[in-house]
């Protein structure tokens, strides 16, 4: 993490000391939640629309801070207090942050998508770790707070920094593009996240690539190469306005082109054209779903465009270790097969993890289902498209809960008997089905958006099982 002197931090932030004689109090980390102190850290007091952690600043640094930021339009709280006078909070975090990569000259590779980001970004730094000091962003530390804390947290021997970038409308990305100053920039996909901001998904592309905006000179766009909504993003750019691009994928033009694909219920394996044009190079990812052979595609790109051999980049592959709730496996002790994707979903991840679970083989397929949130005014329609395609060739069993859930079900009662589907408006009645219900063999998917906590109905049984997986061979 950043060690330096208030003065220094002052220096890069565009800052004042509030009492010079301060300036050379040492600072180690910067924090933004004042109930979790970091000792010796510089506090940076955040305010919003019911909150202002101005309001904390003197119990932090009793607490133990070095000192803190204050923003100008606000009475200082006393002459003698260890305190950075910013214009604003929130710039003056982005601006430390900006100052901490250059000065240690640190590579970003910069990771964005509709899905995918935060799966791609652990498989990259995976890989990159086989030959490189690497930092990341811890969990989905994604947006204009997140990314700047994460840069901060990162150690000063620290070669190349992998970070995630989220947005929830335009601007937000290009902000944290123009901050990062990324060498590669991955776009991982365009879906249907975000629809009821932006409207469209050819607006969610022009969004996604705003990841170029601060794009180095010479750096690389890597992305989908058969996403179409990608190339019209491109079209629409200045005359002029070059940017080098890799495609992974399975269209002839890509550069990165998937030439053989396996997989089974433990795991994905893949090949693509050695880099000497000389046979195949082979791939395990201990992940389910050709939607990760994807992202795996990505980080492949990432790991040669930074001199690895493929011999390093299957290794880092096949050891990745993926943040929470994004398609782990679990077998519970009464013989389940829990497979709790249940971070976040969209219509695509929906139909990716559904396509998936079609493939699996053993007892009956059940499809636990709720909200996907933020679709806009078409929301009830995709809902109710996702249970419309789901046939008995593809599940055995619908459960959703509520109240979107409740038009996937209303979807699925299309094409499946009656008895195949329920729908729940209480989280604790479906848990109970479950308990009831689900028998040994039986693979059980979870699938939602965040803000449904669908991991609840099965937290229980899979809190102390294992999740890792094997592999088939190509």
């Amino acid at each position: 993490m950043i060690e330096t002197t208030l003065e220094h931090i002052a220096e890069l932030c565009g800052g004042t000391l509030a009492d010079p004689s301060a300036g050379q109090t040492k600072v180690r980390g910067v924090f933004t939640d004042s109930r979790s102190v970091l000792p010796g850290g510089l506090f940076v007091p955040l305010a919003g629309e019911r909150f202002d952690g101005h309001a904390y600043v003197e119990e932090t640094l009793r607490a133990g801070a070095a000192g803190s930021l204050w923003q100008a339009d606000r009475a200082l709280p006393g002459a003698s207090a260890p305190l950075i006078v910013v214009e604003d909070t929130y710039t003056a975090l982005q601006r430390l942050a900006a100052a901490y990569l250059a000065e240690g000259q640190v590579k970003v590779v910069a990771v964005t998508g509709s899905n995918g980001k935060t799966t791609t970004k652990d498989l990259v730094a995976s890989v990159l770790s086989q030959r490189y000091r690497v930092h990341k962003t811890d969990g989905n530390f994604n947006n204009h707070i997140g990314l700047p804390l994460t840069v901060l947290a990162m150690p000063p021997e620290t070669e190349i920094a992998v970070l995630e970038m989220g947005m929830s409308g335009r601007g937000e990305i290009e902000l944290l593009s123009k901050l990062a100053r990324p060498d590669v920039a991955i776009i991982t996909n365009i879906g249907d996240a975000h629809l009821l901001q932006l409207g469209s998904r050819e607006e969610i592309a022009r969004a996604k690539l705003e990841i170029t905006a601060g794009l180095c000179d010479g750096g690389l766009l890597v992305c989908h190469g058969d996403e179409p909504l990608v190339d019209l993003a491109l079209s629409e750019r200045e005359p002029g306005e070059c940017i080098r691009l890799l495609r992974f994928g399975l269209g002839e033009r890509c550069e990165l082109r998937l030439s053989r694909i396996n997989g089974d219920d433990t795991g994905m394996a893949f090949a693509v054209p050695s880099v000497s044009g000389q046979g195949e190079s082979v791939f395990h990812i201990p992940l389910l779903g050709q939607h990760n052979v994807m992202n795996a595609m990505a980080a492949l790109a990432v790991g040669r465009r930074f001199g690895l051999t493929d011999e390093q980049i299957a290794a880092g592959l096949a050891g990745a270790s993926i943040s929470g709730m994004r398609f782990e496996r679990h077998v519970t002790p009464e013989g389940w097969i829990v497979l709790n994707d249940a971070y976040n979903a969209s219509p695509t991840s929906m139909r990716a993890a559904l396509s998936v679970l079609a493939d699996m083989k053993g007892g009956r397929r059940i499809a636990v289902l709720a909200d996907m949130l933020e679709l806009g005014p078409q929301e009830a329609a995709l809902h109710f498209e996702i249970g419309a395609e789901l046939t008995l060739d593809k599940v055995d069993v619908v459960l959703t809960y509520g109240e979107l859930g409740q038009h996937i079900a209303d979807g699925a009662r299309r094409s499946l008997p009656a008895e195949s589907v329920h729908s729940f408006q209480d989280k604790m009645a479906l848990k109970a089905y479950l308990k009831q219900e689900v028998k040994p063999g039986d693979i059980v998917l979870v699938k939602a958006s965040r803000g449904m906590k669908l991991e609840e109905v099965v937290n229980d049984w899979i809190r102390n099982t294992d999740s890792s997986v094997g592999l088939r061979e190509v």
